[in-house]
């Protein structure tokens, strides 16, 4: 009896830290996703102000994602040999100190070079929170429970980026978006010290530094080349040589991983199908979720002239959606099996990028611009849970942080890839249909340096509305604005729907190839140990 009277308040504050250590990780899971989305609502003002093109705001993106996808195996196998609370302790801190570089940033490089190091921290911040959660909660209950709240919290990021950065961009520079970062990642340095315990596997092998060199170099140099394709053409010598480089490399990577004793990215994990599936599935969502984030950038900020604080305000739904769809796409799959709940989201995310392709310049907000952006979101939401848990729960608890860093890798990649893709499709379109438009505009309506920054993004569009004209030349103004307009929504058109056919070969490759039924979504939340048996290869 002295036993049950005693236990109840021990495991009651057991459980209170173990939650709170949750919200700690979750704070600091937000400060990453939060400066994937944050960004983009300054990038008109970053454009114009430091007179960038479409592929210098591409780079402001992808330089941190790229850094970011390349290096999250290499930290998650550094935090499990090391420490994950110590491990994301140091990303904290780096994230804070080059956020400070980035706002004092004056020039187009500096601002790309500081979103890259900043990238790098947070690669060390992001396979922590996932593999702490796994170590924390070995309850199946709480395990699930933590889980959806930690998919839920990038929907919450996203919905606090544009919202958060408009507002601060209505009061402040563009150089906000940085100093936001630096009392965040502060704050969530001394809770992650003081609440979150420490975790390590017991087994670790030999680090792979010639496979983290091989990953970075050829996902670097297969994006620069998707990226500056609008620059030096699609088919020329520099673009095919350096994608065909970067694709090398990234083979080269494979190979190296199938023969060493101990990779960076254990290929074989890729032969059951319960984690290449899922894996596939969170790598297209997220292509089209991070390239669909870019387009609607433009198409807001550019085509129906919203400001930052109106950007934000316009793209709460897609946010919310993502926030909500999360946990209960988690409940589902425990019902339905995973396989079901993934190939819905799929189906709704590709009919979301669909929607998105018929906007027009006079669209209607609520009849046709709306629909778009939630089907999206509740797709990727209801894919990305249940497709965690499944890779999650193929994997060993003493390999959390290599799973977490595959999970978070697979996602990063699909964003770059999306922003590199279909921000490049945009920009060839627009490109080559109003640079040969602004050759006929009057001197009096431009000079050559804003003829530049008119061809180079339509975001420019803001700028020109601000410049006071005579009247007989502001119809030659609205001419021009238009033919921008119609440009950039040709190429946005055709880049969502690439985007739609990628996502619903995807949900055909894994209705085909995922096996189907309850027991296969369960495996995280039946708190496997590596003391089991690993689910068999399927």
């Amino acid at each position: 009896m002295a036993t049950s009277i005693v236990d109840p308040p021990v495991l009651l504050e057991r459980r209170m830290h173990r939650f709170l250590a949750l919200a700690v990780i979750c704070l600091a899971e937000l400060l990453v996703v939060l400066d994937n989305t944050i960004v983009n609502v300054a990038l008109p003002s970053i454009g114009v102000e430091l007179r960038t093109s479409v592929s210098g705001l591409q780079w402001v993106v992808d330089a941190y994602t790229l850094t970011f996808a390349g290096l999250l195996l290499a930290f998650g196998n550094l935090g499990d040999r090391y420490g994950r609370r110590k491990v994301m302790a140091i990303g904290l801190l780096g994230v804070a100190a080059m956020s400070i570089v980035g706002a004092l940033s004056d020039s187009m490089g500096s601002v790309i070079a500081a979103r890259a190091a900043m990238g790098v921290f947070a690669a060390a911040v992001f396979p922590a929170t996932l593999a702490l959660i796994i170590n924390i909660f070995t309850d199946r209950r709480e395990r699930a429970l933590a889980i959806a709240a930690w998919t839920a919290m990038a929907g919450f990021a996203i919905a606090i980026g544009p919202i958060s950065g408009g507002w601060l961009l209505e009061h402040f520079t563009w150089h906000s978006v940085f100093w936001i970062n630096v009392p965040v990642a502060l704050f969530a340095l001394a809770a992650t010290l003081i609440w979150v315990p420490e975790s390590r596997s017991s087994e670790v092998g030999r680090l792979d530094p010639l496979g983290i060199v091989l990953s970075v170099a050829g996902i670097t140099l297969l994006v620069w080349s998707i990226i500056e394709a609008p620059h030096y053409g699609w088919t020329s010598a520099t673009t095919l040589g350096t994608g065909a480089l970067g694709v090398i490399l990234l083979a080269a990577f494979i190979a190296w991983e199938l023969r060493t004793a101990a990779p960076i990215l254990d290929m074989r994990l890729f032969r059951n199908r319960r984690f290449s599936m899922p894996a596939l599935s969170i790598a297209v969502g997220y292509f089209s979720m991070f390239g669909f984030l870019f387009l609607i950038t433009q198409y807001f900020q550019g085509v129906r002239e919203y400001t930052p604080l109106e950007f934000g305000i316009a793209s709460l739904p897609f946010a919310f959606s993502v926030a909500i769809g999360a946990p209960i796409a988690t409940l589902l799959a425990q019902r339905l099996g995973t396989t079901p709940v993934i190939v819905l989201g799929l189906l709704l995310t590709g009919l979301g990028l669909y929607l998105g392709g018929q906007v027009t310049v006079d669209s209607a907000y609520v009849t046709d611009v709306l629909p778009s952006m939630v089907s999206m979101a509740l797709g990727l939401a209801i894919v990305q849970g249940p497709a965690t848990e499944s890779i999650m729960g193929s994997l060993p608890l003493n390999e959390a942080g290599a799973g977490s860093a595959v999970n978070d890798t697979t996602r990063e990649i699909g964003g770059t890839l999306g922003v590199a893709v279909l921000g490049s499709i945009v920009a060839s379109y627009y490109t080559t249909r109003v640079t040969p438009l602004l050759d006929k505009v009057p001197s009096a309506l431009m000079n050559e340096d804003q003829k530049s920054l008119v061809a180079a993004s339509p975001l420019s569009v803001l700028e020109m509305r601000k410049r006071e004209l005579p009247s007989f030349l502001e119809s030659q103004r609205e001419n021009l604005i238009t033919a921008m307009k119609t440009a950039a929504l040709q190429g946005s058109h055709t880049a969502s729907l690439v985007a739609a056919g990628a996502v619903i070969t995807c949900a055909a490759i894994v209705a085909l190839f995922l096996p189907w039924g309850v027991h296969e979504g369960e495996s995280v939340l039946l708190g496997w140990r590596k003391s089991e048996t690993p689910p068999p290869p399927a």
